[in-house]
């Protein structure tokens, strides 16, 4: 299946425009409105919608804001009432308080009538049924039938008030007269009766009808004999109250059935107005620009910009196609603005069609049948589609929906795959796109495809303005001149060294190279190596252990510089010290300060008992005992 305009509002950013739009509306209907508005496909219609957004701009800034109508459930209760239901006091209260909103949207609308505009005029079609407005507000207040609705209400309340004033006073004058029978010191109310809190001990002592009772029992509610006269006097006139209270409300509902169609009528009114509305307040927000329309084939922005995009940063867009020119192929560096560039021409466009204004100094625009557009990687994981596959998909469906009055825009034009065969693409996909007659915007890096841009009719370079100084895209868009990717200025700014460069260049264009700029031949010749270096064990630690280690025990050694002969006791440690015992002391010693005398194979036999030389006299007895019984308390000081 084909891209479908949602998708193309996504690619476009347009459904992020929607979401600012719909939140300026107040209605439902206008913010469903909003997020179904597709592009007019006819001239007529379109300019109606554009003269409207201009007129609600007009009034917003002459006239300020109109006055919010909520319309919340109102509907809903019209229909109740013109089915012969009946009304509460709280929906006929949000009736009147709908119709007053209505009444300040006519005042607006008057008052805006000397700006010379149609669009105040639908204050024609608004009727605010001030009478049923005022009998609402004089009959209902607070959520209830007012005491001043009738004079019969009036007079029932009166009389409901002073018998519950009076069953009040009999009732505390049987509990101030029986106190001891008392299990509180105030009456109350149960199941809508008057009653009076009795121990059940005393349950006979009061005159009256037990109504209920406490949890525990202990208590019962009597409702007294002289209250109960006086209640049934209040039940009847109580009756007599709802029964007015719900004739009046039965009358104001149907006075409210009776103005159904002009109440449906005012909705839809109020409804238009809030979508109108909201296109105004949308073209205040980015400052908007009311379009020039064509039937044409001619595109031309004038200080474009992109509305999500803060103006102060923005640089202002120049773009004109048609006229003899069917397609701009733009070129530049990466992070340079191409894809804003072919993004904010399109969504410029769309904004154009759906009837708003546009954030341009100036525009004249074409209309289009339909936008087709290939932006992004595109990846279909749920049909395992490649980055490239997805691509080539999207753009085969385009060339088979494309017609003269198509606009497309496709980024990265054959990307995705081997560099050459992707050249021979994107040259394809151009000589179809100008065959098919519609105005297309596309951004490459190809060499080859600004050559064929150039060399043919209806198509025309342009190329991203980029500062090769600071290193900075300019977003500027030159349209004429083919752009370059800057990668060698960029790598050489940043340091690549020169021999570099030239490899790098030679690789890409052969024997036919473009000479280095002279500020990047004076580059390093080659790459600095600042990265972490392993530090490796000495060698000579190994070299000094094993000649220590020449020396073993028994060897006859010769101790400098005092030229004094040792034998060696005890072999060298890690680190290259030994043992020598000397005629009068043992001694340690470094290795470097010894000379083999008399090697120990020389002096002794093999297996000769050392202790003989190195031990006291003490513990070669000791270790004699030890060896043939263990002696208690007995130890061998080894030095």
């Amino acid at each position: 299946m084909g891209q479908d305009i949602r998708e193309v509002e996504r690619l476009l950013e347009f459904d992020r425009i929607k979401e600012k739009w719909a939140e300026l509306a107040h209605t439902a209907w206008a913010k469903e409105k909003i997020w179904e508005a597709e592009p007019f496909l006819s001239e007529s219609v379109l300019l109606h919608a554009l003269a409207e957004t201009t007129e609600a701009r007009l009034l917003l800034e002459k006239g300020g804001t109109p006055p919010p109508v909520s319309l919340n459930g109102v509907e809903e209760l019209v229909t109740i009432a013109g089915k012969g239901g009946c009304l509460t006091a709280d929906g006929l209260e949000q009736i009147g308080s709908a119709l007053a909103a209505v009444k300040r949207l006519k005042d607006y609308l008057n008052r805006c009538k000397q700006y010379e505009a149609s669009l105040p005029y639908y204050e024609e079609n608004l009727d605010a049924q001030e009478p049923l407005a005022e009998q609402i507000r004089q009959q209902i207040r607070n959520g209830r039938v007012d005491d001043e609705a009738s004079k019969l209400l009036k007079s029932l309340r009166s009389e409901m008030e002073r018998l519950h004033d009076k069953a009040k006073e009999k009732a505390d004058a049987v509990m101030r007269a029986n106190r001891e029978c008392m299990s509180d010191s105030f009456s109350t109310v149960r199941n809508g009766r008057l009653c009076i809190p009795v121990k059940k001990e005393y349950k006979f002592k009061i005159a009256g009808s037990v109504i209920d009772k406490s949890a525990t029992g202990n208590t019962l509610f009597i409702e007294p004999a002289s209250v109960a006269k006086i209640s049934g006097e209040l039940q009847t006139v109580t009756i007599e109250a709802e029964n007015e209270e719900r004739r009046i409300l039965f009358t104001l509902t149907a006075m409210v059935a009776d103005a159904a169609e002009v109440m449906e009528q005012n909705m839809r009114t109020i409804e238009k107005l809030d979508f109108i509305f909201s296109k105004g307040k949308m073209s205040m927000e980015y400052d908007g620009t009311c379009p020039r329309i064509n039937t044409e084939r001619r595109i031309v922005l004038k200080d474009g910009r992109h509305p999500l995009m803060d103006r102060t940063v923005c640089v202002p867009l120049q773009l004109t196609v048609g006229g003899g020119i069917n397609g701009i192929v733009i070129t530049g560096p990466n992070t340079g603005g191409k894809t804003v560039a072919i993004k904010t021409a399109a969504l410029t466009c769309m904004m154009a069609q759906c009837g708003l204004h546009v954030a341009c100094g100036e525009a004249d625009i074409c209309m289009n049948s339909n936008f087709l557009c290939d932006i992004g990687d595109g990846q279909n994981l749920s049909e395992n589609l490649s980055t490239f596959s997805a691509h080539i998909k999207n753009v085969l469906d385009i060339l088979d929906r494309v017609t003269p009055q198509s606009l497309v825009v496709m980024d990265e034009l054959g990307s995705g795959t081997d560099p050459t065969e992707g050249m021979g693409i994107a040259i394809a996909i151009l000589e179809e796109l100008k065959k098919s007659g519609a105005l297309f915007l596309v951004t490459t890096h190809y060499p080859e495809v600004k050559q064929y841009a150039e060399k043919e009719e209806k198509m025309v370079n342009a190329r991203m303005a980029f500062d090769k100084e600071s290193l900075q895209p300019l977003y500027r868009l030159i349209i004429g001149e083919a752009g370059e990717s800057c990668a060698f200025y960029i790598a050489g700014r940043l340091g690549m060294p020169d021999f570099m460069l030239r490899c790098a260049a030679k690789a890409a264009y052969g024997e036919n190279a473009p000479d280095m700029p002279q500020k990047l031949t004076e580059a390093k010749q080659e790459i600095p190596k600042t990265v972490p270096r392993i530090i490796e064990k000495k060698k000579s630690t190994n070299r000094m252990q094993e000649a220590a280690m020449r020396f073993k025990r028994g060897d006859s050694v010769m101790v400098y510089p005092d030229k004094k002969i040792g034998i060696v006791c005890q072999c060298a440690n890690e680190k290259g010290v030994l043992r020598v015992q000397l005629p009068d002391k043992k001694i340690w010693i470094n290795h470097k300060r010894l000379r083999l005398h008399v090697a120990a194979e020389e002096l002794y036999p093999e297996d000769y008992d050392f202790s003989i030389i190195f031990d006291t006299i003490e513990n070669r007895k000791l270790r004699h005992k030890m060896g043939k019984r263990h002696v208690e308390g007995t130890e061998i000081e080894i030095e």
